[in-house]
């Protein structure tokens, strides 16, 4: 049975089986396959699973469904090669453990002509979604954005509307409180 396998950080390793026929995938609940990744369109593609090929058929989403950095609207997806719904990169499992799937990131020892291939370059009609604070970041201390003072003092706001609602509350307490005084005493009278 084919499976895919999510590559992105928050999401490594999360599989899904798929089934012969056809299979939804897109961020809301409804869809077989759910990625629930802002980038991903509520009903992002679609996937059929045709004997040994796997079509992928994008269902017009905002962000697009991509197999190696080529925009598609209906192609197959081979072993090896890289699919991304938005942000999302997901691979064919092919038995290879994840780690060596992942590109690691450049360090100072690679040319600059390696780092820049292994670099991710934004396409067109992406959206690129930041994705929170890193561990070091937030080691560092750097929580607070910059040019956010946090010595300012905040004065309560008064709000008139609150006080005459109270009095003509109490008006109209009184008033009623009176009627049913005024009833009572009748009914005593009588």
């Amino acid at each position: 049975m084919a499976k895919l396998v999510i590559l992105n950080q928050g999401m490594i390793g999360r599989t899904f089986d798929l089934i012969a026929g056809r299979t939804t995938v897109g961020r809301v609940e409804d869809n077989t396959f759910q990625i629930a990744d802002p980038s991903i369109s509520s009903r992002h593609a679609e996937i059929f699973l045709r004997g040994a090929e796997i079509v992928i058929k994008d269902s017009n989403s905002t962000n697009g469904s991509f197999i190696d950095g080529e925009k598609i609207t209906e192609a197959v997806l081979k072993p090896g090669q890289v699919l991304r719904f938005g942000q999302v990169e997901i691979k064919i499992d092919d038995g290879k453990p994840l780690a060596a799937t992942i590109p690691a990131p450049p360090s100072a020892a690679v040319s600059s002509k390696q780092a820049k291939e292994n670099t991710m370059v934004p396409r067109e009609n992406t959206m690129v979604i930041p994705r929170g604070v890193s561990l070091e970041q937030l080691e560092r201390g750097a929580g607070v954005p910059q040019g956010f003072d946090t010595s300012a003092t905040f004065s309560k706001k008064t709000n008139k509307t609150n006080k005459y609602f109270l009095i003509i509350g109490i008006i109209v307490a009184a008033v009623i409180m009176g009627f049913i005084v005024f009833l009572l005493k009748k009914v005593n009278a009588k």
